[in-house]
Formats: C-alpha cells, structure tokens, sequence
C-alpha cells in the first residue's frame, strides 16, 4: 500500500504567499527582510492552526538564501526545532545557549524555532533571558506559543510579538476548494462551507476533516455526506423548525427534536443552533447587513426566502426565548422538557400571523374558518344612523377670518375683562401657598371672634406642661426638628401672648410654618382661644451656648478665674 501523506502536510505552504488569512503578518515580515529591519527575538502567537510553526519555517528559510540557492534548499543544519513541552527543564535551555555560540556552516543564520513556549518552568524562562536579549549576530529565536498570557512579562518584553488571528470561515473554504480541485474531488459550496466551520478558525483542522470526508464519501463531496459523517445539524433542520413554528405546530415539532436526540445530538446544541439560525434571519432583514452571515450562495438564498415569512418581533422574541434556554440548560435537572418547554413557547408566539396576546381572550377570524362557524356580519353605522350630536359651529368662525381677512380697516379686538377674584391658581406655586395660609389664618379669626368659645385665665404651670406634652407628641411622631426647635426656649405667659425667643430667623421661620396645629392644640387644652404666638430674634441668645474648646475654656473661666493661673503655671494647652 503507498503511503498516505495527510493534506495538512502534503499542502503546508512553502512561500508566505501560500499562506492562508494572515496577509498583514506575512508583508510585515517580508518587508522586515527586504529591508534589512529583523528583530532576533519574535514571538508568534494564535490559536491552534494558523500557520504559526508555517511562518516561522518560511522565515528560516528566506532569511538564509541569498538568490544562488534552489528553492529546495531547506537548510536543514541552520534551522532548530525544540518542543518546549517535552524539553522545559533548565538542562535543556543550557543546552540550547551552548549551541548559540556556534556559527552556522552554511548561511548566514541559525534559527531556533522554539514551540509551545508557555510550557517551560520558571526557571527555565531566566536562565533563558541572558540569551534572548543579547544573542549572537548570527542568531534568531522564533518562538511561538497559543498561549501568550503565560508567558513571563520578561520574555515578551524582549520579543517582537506578532499575533496571528483566526483563520475567517470564507477563507478556509476558498482554500479548500483549491485543494479539492487539485485532488480531483468534485465538491459542493455547502460542503466545503460546513467544513469550515466546523474547524472553527483552525486551516489543520479543516484539512484534517476534509481528509476524514473523502475517505468516507470519495470523489463526489455532497452536503449530506459531510453531516452524516461529522454529525452535525445542517441547515436544513433549523429551516423545518422555523417552519414548523411559524405553522404552530407543536407535535410536528416535538416528533423531529425527538428524531434530533435519537440520532445522538445534544439538546443543548440544537437549541443554541436555533437561536443562531433566528440571529441569521434577523440579518437577512437588511440589505446592509446580509453580508454578515457566512454561508453559501445557495443557502445564503434560503435565509433570505425564509425571512420574508418572519416578522422581526418574532426573531427577538425567539432570539430570546432560545437564549434563556441556553442559559438555564446547564442548570436543570430535566433538560429535555426545558428544551421542549421552549419549542413549544416559539410555537405560540404567532397565530396566522398574528401576534397572540395571552392577556386578553380574543379569538381571532381563522378559529371560526376552521371550526365551519360563519361569523355574523356588523354593518357600519351610517350617516343617517349616528346620532347627532351638536358640534361647534366651526364654519361660521371661518367665514368671520375669511372677512377679517379681506377687510383694510384696523380692527379693534375687544378687551377681555378677567376677574381676579375668580382666577385659579396652580397649587404648586407660591402664591398658592400664600394664599393657603392666609386661608388658615382666616379660619383662625373666625374662630376668634366666636362669643361661644372659653377663654378661660391660664397659668404659667399649666402652659408649660401642655407645651411638653405636646413636643412629645411631635417628637413621637417622627419630626426631630421641630421637637428640638420646640425645647430650644421656654414659652413665657405673658397676658394672652407666648412669648418666644430664638438666636436666628431659621428657627422662627419653622415655627411660624407649624404654629396652626400648635395653637389649635393649647388652646383646646388650656380652654383659652385668645392665646398666640409672639416669637422674636435675638442673635445674642447663642453666645450662651458654648460649642468650640476655646469658647468652653472662656465659659470656664468666667465661673473660676484660677483656670487661667493653672493653664500659666503648668503650660497647659486648649
């Protein structure tokens, strides 16, 4: 039997031309050699597949020809390979640093291509460092690695970092469709479509599953082969879903998520593939943004058939019907009715194109279709049938602007008289306030001047306890600030007059604001409905009151003049 050399191998590019999706990486490096502008030290960083070790070779081998050598030249002796997985330990590191300082026997250049850099030890990476930052002019390391986080920050700050970027699913499958052609196998777009996505951004991988599909289907490579061979979900299934929910066909539906699972796919899979195939019909919505979906010409044609039958309330809706499933999967112990619970909701969500209303009970014209129930036709009401209702001669006013209009003589526009007496006020601005007050106070004169009400004499004992009594109930009731107001002076009697005072206008202003429930209350317990208020401010009060260190010590010293030789004789201070 010949030997069976993999596609991956077979077809690794020789050139950075053959090099697949990473353009910007491949001209930097080939301006970097024309013009003389290598760094020693490059980092190649991706994921799995890209062409990191492909680039790093192609870079050995340029770097050593100078235009005399065959292009099958490979440079063997120049070039070193070393697996950091397997050779981590600082041994092996010395090793390498011995072999640095030999020149090359053909070329200008060694090469060390050291691969899957993050797997060395700690100190592996510093008995590295010496060499990585200064090598010998005939040396350059390439190191490449899928896992640049990693990595010690003294390494990639001695390195030339390239980052090198998922391989797009449009480029993986021009490049297998190259492939296909030079093997002479006769492939569909669908095919080779499905194919690279399944490599999810990896060109080895790609390869790889185009070898395992021709092994399995031969020459003719066909849409379905290539789903039963990878057992994936096609586009056909989640196109049937859709129809099936648009149809609101819910048994229709469960039977093929049924068949789904007996083939061995997994029910969180299916779903998260359903909400991405809403996501492609939502995309298909719009003209601008139809190139977003990666898929072939011919399905691209089926997204775009399928999105005309869908509104897009029902895509966000789906959309997030099948996303809170995805998120809830995990987490339920029965993961097949969750799946199924949510099929049957995407189901529901329109009615004929209608969009249902769980809220209301309305029943829409097809239930009667169906059932053979003709519906009772309503005539519209007629003109003569409406009932007449007077409505504003508005045609009149017209004719009247037509004749303003028309007429050259200026016209005098009659005063309108208001009566101020009658005017409404807003309740939220100020005059309304005032005039709410000045109502309260109204209400208390005319209380006043009643001849019925008892005005009987009240002492200074009586008032004060009734005082108390009532900051108490204040202070019960939640108001801290007018309960502290209230014990701020004691009320003097003097006549009918409580007199009060207070260090600033703030806590006169309060006052006065809840004096009305206040006097209503003294004057029901105190049986005299002469009394009131008289407050006055006297900004010397607050001197009394000490609050500072310096204002206590004077207080101190007025009462005992000692303090001021005690703080001299010891040295005190405030």
């Amino acid at each position: 039997m010949e030997h069976f050399v993999v596609s991956a191998r077979k077809y690794r590019p020789q050139t950075f031309k053959d090099v697949v999706g990473q353009q910007a990486i491949t001209n930097t490096l080939l301006n970097a050699i024309e013009n003389n502008h290598l760094a020693q030290a490059l980092l190649f960083t991706g994921p799995r597949g890209v062409g990191k070790t492909t680039c790093a070779r192609i870079l050995a081998k340029m770097i050593n020809s100078d235009g005399n050598t065959s292009e099958n030249e490979d440079f063997a002796f120049n070039i070193f390979e070393l697996d950091a997985a397997s050779n981590n330990s600082v041994d092996d590191i010395r090793n390498l640093t011995d072999q640095v300082r030999i020149p090359p026997q053909v070329g200008k250049y060694k090469v060390y291509i050291i691969d899957e850099v993050h797997m060395l030890s700690q100190a592996a990476f510093n008995a590295f460092l010496k060499t990585l930052e200064e090598p010998p002019k005939h040396c350059i390391f390439i190191l490449a690695t899928t896992e640049k986080h990693k990595i010690i920050p003294t390494i990639l700050s001695r390195c030339q970092i390239f980052d090198f970027k998922r391989i797009t699913v449009t480029d993986a499958k021009e490049y297998l469709k190259y492939i296909a052609e030079e093997q002479g196998v006769k492939a569909e777009d669908d095919a080779l479509h499905i194919i690279a996505q399944k490599a999810d951004g990896a060109m080895r991988d790609a390869l790889s599953i185009f070898d395992r599909v021709v092994s399995f289907s031969g020459k003719n490579l066909t849409r379905q082969a290539v789903t039963e061979n990878l057992n994936v979900l096609d586009y056909e299934t989640y196109f049937n879903s859709t129809d099936l929910i648009l149809e609101n066909k819910i048994p229709d539906l469960l039977v093929q998520f049924n068949t789904i699972l007996s083939k061995g796919f997994d029910g969180h899979h299916y779903i998260a593939g359903l909400a991405s195939h809403f996501r492609d019909l939502m995309v298909c919505k719009n003209q601008a943004t139809i190139d977003l979906l990666e898929v072939g010409e011919e399905t691209k044609q089926k997204y775009v058939e399928q999105s005309r039958k869908t509104s897009n309330t029902f895509l966000l809706k789906g959309i997030e019907l099948a996303n809170d499933c995805d998120l809830k999967y995990k987490s339920s112990k029965n993961q097949r009715l969750l799946v199924e619970l949510t099929l049957m909701q995407l189901a529901s969500i329109t009615f004929d194109g209608e969009k249902k209303n769980d809220r209301h009970f309305i029943i829409p014209p097809s239930y009667f279709q169906t059932k053979g129930i003709t519906p009772i036709p309503v005539n519209k009401p007629t003109e003569e049938s409406k009932p007449t209702v007077q409505q504003p001669k508005v045609e009149k006013k017209e004719e009247k602007k037509e004749t303003l209009t028309a007429v050259s003589e200026p016209i005098t526009i009659p005063k309108i008289s208001i009566d101020k007496a009658k005017k409404s006020t807003s309740g939220l601005s100020l005059k309304s306030i005032r005039e709410k007050k000045e109502h309260q106070i109204r209400q208390l004169d005319v209380v006043i001047d009643e001849e019925d009400l008892p005005k009987e004499p009240v002492s200074q004992d009586a008032l004060t306890e009734a005082w108390n009594n009532y900051t108490a109930s204040v202070s019960k009731k939640g108001e801290k600030i007018l309960a502290s107001i209230l014990q701020m002076d004691k009320p003097k009697l003097k006549d009918t007059a409580i007199h009060l005072t207070y260090s600033n206008n703030t806590n006169k202003i309060e006052l006065e604001r809840a004096q009305f429930p206040l006097l209503a209350y003294l004057r029901k317990t105190l049986k005299n409905y002469d009394l009131h208020l008289d407050i006055t401010v006297n900004e010397e009060v607050a001197k009394k009151y000490a609050f500072t260190p310096r204002e206590k010590y004077e207080k101190l010293k007025e009462k005992n003049p000692n303090i001021e030789l005690l703080k001299q004789t010891f040295g005190l201070d405030i």
